[in-house]
């Protein structure tokens, strides 16, 4: 008689990474959840929630779409009604490990502990019923495509591991000062940020980096469920006695320091992982430029005519370069002016995302109210703000309100820039004309060659108005001529070889 091969044991496949991965595997952990508010259904879909959530954060900081908080909101709801379910599920598992079951300290954890968890059933499956699925799928369908807009590994996603990195550093900087806590526990919060923006964004990071990551979120969670389970015991009067008690304390003391000591021996030293992971990431000139990436990743997720600004940029450099060769441009050893320009000229329509009408005053408030990135000095975004403001509209002059923002030493500064988009901007064809120009000084007057231009085109009428600025802060006439196709193109051949041939 043939025997009966044993049922397949039913093993759990690991989660693809992603976003879309990670929301439809909220949906799927709800249903698990709900049946019976078991514990790894419960840690999963927590996990599920708070990757959603970490990656909402990172992406929030490129795309301002709302959808991001929406959906962070949302699933913020469920995660804290899951989370005192969580920590009763985790503190039972330490009570039965640390302890046995006649102990009279362990009879009354798990009493209070089993009380708890039926509370905190009632009020996860309250939140669960509430939770909004159908609007979950939308997001699903619409938020993932939005992040694919940034390509995995780019430097704007090292930008953000490098932000992350360096708010986890800190926490461990306060944690080993302080040794309290609240301190590790918010150290373990900086580094699981970390890791979920190192496993979802950088796959060649998280291969050289994934498992440390790991090991120390662990570390520091354990550390932190023994830190739960001694406050839970002090605060119900869990101990009969001054002995029950100091036993309890030395047990976990002892648990929690083994931990500690494991998370010191990969962390503190100059063998540190912190010292590691930090030249992986961006520094120097790579710093500044992924910043300037990022910007240009956040412009282009609002600026509906994105190309433009981008065709703009190009001019203001090329015009910066030429005014700088012609020693027109004075020089601003505090910032890096042609990156302000640059930064400027990309950001300078943001505002349109808020409508046409104005649209450059809105911008300056956008450009002014986002967070300084790593890698640049102090005030240039804020100078970035004020050229984009005046890339056209009224003058800048020094009783404007945003003017005033500047410091005198650097007013005369913003000017120039200012002058420069202004001009680039109205030198941009839209006729699908590369943008290219040149510089010249003739006798005092700056010619500036640019291709696709006519005088005879509506819009030199609006480069007439816009070389204003220019000719006011540079104290000399402004032409603007059409850039010949030959001149750049195919060079002018010498007499020589036209009569050889």
């Amino acid at each position: 008689m043939a025997t009966v091969p044993p049922a397949p044991v039913a093993v759990k496949a690991k989660p693809k990474l992603g976003l879309r991965a990670w929301m439809e595997a909220v949906l799927v952990e709800c249903d698990r959840a709900a049946v019976g508010f078991e514990a790894d259904p419960v840690h999963d879909l927590r996990v599920a929630i708070r990757r959603c959530r970490s990656l909402a954060d990172g992406l929030m900081a490129m795309d301002p779409d709302p959808s991001w908080k929406e959906m962070k909101k949302a699933g913020k709801k469920v995660f804290q009604a899951l989370g005192g379910l969580r920590d009763m599920q985790v503190m039972q598992y330490w009570i039965e490990k640390l302890s046995n079951a006649d102990d009279p300290v362990a009879v009354k954890l798990l009493a209070h502990v089993r009380a708890r968890e039926v509370e905190c059933k009632q009020e996860a499956f309250k939140e669960l019923q509430q939770f909004d699925r159908k609007q979950w799928r939308q997001w699903r369908r619409s938020l993932p495509r939005r992040a694919a807009r940034v390509r995995p590994g780019s430097v704007v996603f090292k930008h953000l591991a490098l932000e992350k990195w360096t708010a986890a550093y800190d926490l461990h900087k306060r944690a080993l000062h302080t040794r309290s806590q609240t301190a590790f526990h918010e150290l373990r919060i900086g580094i699981k940020c970390l890791r979920y923006t190192v496993e979802n964004f950088l796959p060649r990071e998280h291969t050289a980096w994934g498992a440390d990551l790991k090991d120390l979120q662990d570390f520091l969670g354990e550390v932190h469920d023994l830190d739960v389970l001694w406050n839970t015991a002090v605060q119900i009067a869990a101990f009969p006695d001054l002995e029950s008690r100091t036993r309890w304390r030395q047990k976990l003391t002892e648990e929690r320091s083994k931990r500690l000591d494991r998370y010191r021996e990969k962390m503190v030293g100059k063998q540190s992982l912190w010292r590691v992971w930090r030249t992986e990431l961006p520094s120097g000139a790579q710093l500044r430029a992924a910043a300037m990436a990022r910007l240009r990743m956040w412009a282009s997720y609002l600026d509906p005519d994105f190309p433009h600004s981008q065709r703009v940029a190009q001019l203001s450099l090329s015009l910066y370069d030429g005014l700088k060769q012609a020693g027109l441009l004075a020089q601003n050893s505090e910032h890096d002016s042609r990156a302000v320009l640059y930064a400027a000229a990309l950001l300078h329509d943001v505002g349109k995302a808020q409508g046409d009408k104005q649209h450059h005053k809105d911008s300056f408030k956008m450009i002014r109210n986002l967070t300084q990135p790593l890698g640049w000095r102090a005030g240039e975004l804020q100078l970035a703000a004020v050229v984009a403001r005046y890339h056209r509209g009224a003058l800048p002059g020094p009783r404007k309100k945003s003017v005033q923002l500047v410091e005198l030493s650097d007013r005369h500064t913003v000017m120039q820039l200012a002058g420069v988009l202004r001009l680039a901007n109205s030198l941009d064809t839209h006729n699908g004309t590369e943008p290219h120009l040149k510089v010249a000084l003739d006798d005092k007057v700056i010619l500036v060659q640019a291709a696709g231009y006519s005088a005879l085109d509506r819009s030199a009428e609006e480069v007439a108005a816009a070389r204003h600025l220019l000719e006011v802060v540079l104290r000399r006439p402004v032409l603007v001529r059409r850039l010949q196709e030959a001149a750049t193109s195919t060079p002018r051949r010498s007499r020589h070889e036209a009569r050889s041939s």
